[in-house]
């Protein structure tokens, strides 16, 4: 069939006095292919009408697939068991033209934005090795969609906490804000609704006013409206994680950020092959510029100090004075710190721990053992300091019984001191050894062995009285004690 340029060149000849065997040949056309466009007299190509073969059979066709469903191989067989042959390309043909089991394609809008008109935030699940395991961590990106600026971080879990930290550390990494974000219909950010029906939850809202800018939700299920930071999400998983690794969550997201800067700074083919840093010295401009003061996002709670002194924040413990144990304490949590606050004063910071790691996180100034400080003993008792000068021979025991005792054995050493004082030099030393040997550090029996070493040479024992005479005993036994005869004078 003859084309629309052939077809209108064939008719300009024609009125132009040329034969149909000239027309033929300039046109490399057979004569009788000018004689039908000559005897139609237009130029438009008439349209080809085919007879399908399986229109007939529409009606059951469709109701097939319904029972079918969708199994176009079963509705193939069962137009053969009632004898419709049709071939299967043929059928599956058919469907498509008649939109059966397929939807009619949607045409698709192009977005275009002004500098600074909108930027779209999302998250996106991914699996990453952090360290020796695989995290499932979740990702946070920010693009402007004028510049394509894109800034990206990595959270255990996304929160509104996180989602204000996030935006507050990308705000502020790109110098402003646009003056709409578009979101998808996560609860971190909508309190209720979908798309155009959504309601921004209350923080939200006064989050994006402290920045000059305002949450949009797309509409459910709506992708396009949010592509510029649904692609970020395949390029950071194909370019960002293959090949890298990370000792830790922190590790990641300074990688992330160098990524992100190093990403910024290429060229791109939707771009008009310009870099996306060059679109933002223009963008950058109409930003909403910061407020004078960026105030750190933290997350307040309530702890009751435990018996221990800590309180527990993400199953993590964190260390307070000792005379605030039963009190009830506000404790603010941040990205990076652990504020503990007793009312308007703070009372200490901690770094923070990992969400679930079940760290005990304690202060110098918060160690105890047993009822003492070990900040308030650190001095060397008097009696230890004499013992070790002039008697060295018992710094073996005392080195045990401070090891005894966790490191502040008072007590004892009061007492070998007194020993010293009281007791014998030699005898004390060979007690001592034969304690040490035997791993007794019980100072009382130390003392008894003392007293058995020298028993008889410092000290008067009592003699022992000797038997008296059977006979004697006897005689005495007769004798009448009423007698006063027999009462000795």
């Amino acid at each position: 069939m003859l084309e629309l340029d052939t077809r209108q060149a064939i008719l300009r000849l024609a009125t132009e006095g040329h034969g149909v065997r000239a027309i033929a040949q300039a046109l490399s056309v057979s004569r009788n292919s000018v004689r039908r466009v000559l005897r139609d007299g237009h130029a438009r190509v008439p349209s080809l009408e085919r007879l399908e073969s399986a229109l007939p059979y529409h009606d059951q066709i469709r109701d097939l697939h319904l029972r079918c469903q969708g199994n176009l191989v079963r509705v193939n067989e069962e137009l053969e068991a009632i004898g419709i042959h049709i071939g299967y390309s043929t059928l599956t043909g058919f469907c498509r033209r008649h939109h059966i089991g397929v939807e009619p394609p949607k045409p698709v809008g192009h977005y275009s934005f002004a500098p600074a008109e909108e930027m779209q935030h999302d998250t996106s699940p991914h699996g990453v090795m952090v360290g020796e395991s695989k995290r499932k961590l979740q990702c946070a990106s920010l693009v402007l969609c004028h510049s394509r600026m894109i800034f990206a971080q990595a959270y255990p879990n996304f929160t509104r906490f996180w989602c204000k930290v996030f935006l507050t550390d990308a705000l502020v990494h790109l110098g402003g804000a646009a003056g709409r974000c578009m979101v998808d219909n996560s609860s971190v950010v909508v309190a209720r609704g979908t798309g155009k029906n959504a309601v921004i939850a209350p923080e939200m809202v006064a989050f994006g006013e402290r920045f000059g800018f305002h949450f949009e939700a797309h509409e459910l299920g709506d992708a396009n409206r949010s592509a510029h930071v649904e692609r970020r999400f395949h390029y950071i998983e194909h370019n960002f994680y293959p090949g890298r690794s990370f000792s830790d969550l922190d590790d990641l997201n300074t990688q992330l950020r160098a990524w992100c800067d190093k990403a910024n700074g290429i060229s791109r083919r939707s771009l008009g092959h310009v870099r996306a840093v060059d679109l933002f010295q223009a963008e950058r401009l109409a930003l909403r510029p910061l407020p004078l003061h960026v105030p750190q996002v933290y997350q307040l709670h309530e702890r009751l100090v435990d018996l221990e002194g800590y309180v527990n924040v993400h199953t993590c413990r964190y260390s307070v004075p000792v005379d605030l144990i039963g009190r009830r304490l506000e404790v603010r949590e941040t990205k990076d710190q652990i504020r503990i606050f007793d009312g308007h004063r703070l009372v200490c910071e901690h770094p923070r721990r990992p969400q679930g790691s079940w760290d005990r996180s304690t202060l110098p100034e918060h160690r105890y053992h047993g009822r003492w400080r070990l900040q308030q003993h650190t001095a060397v008792l008097p009696e230890e300091a004499t013992l070790r000068v002039a008697a060295p021979e018992l710094v073996p025991l005392l080195d045990a019984l401070n090891k005894h005792h966790g490191g502040r054995a008072v007590r004892p050493i009061r007492i070998l001191h007194r020993l010293w004082r009281d007791y014998p030099k030699a005898s004390l030393l060979r007690a001592a050894t034969a304690a040490l040997e035997h791993g007794l550090l019980d100072l009382a029996r130390i003392e008894t062995m003392v007293l058995r070493d020298i028993a008889g040479d410092f000290f008067r024992l009592p003699q022992a009285e000797p038997e008296p005479n059977a006979d004697h005993q006897k005689a005495r036994d007769d004798t009448n004690p009423d007698d006063p005869e027999c009462t000795d004078e």
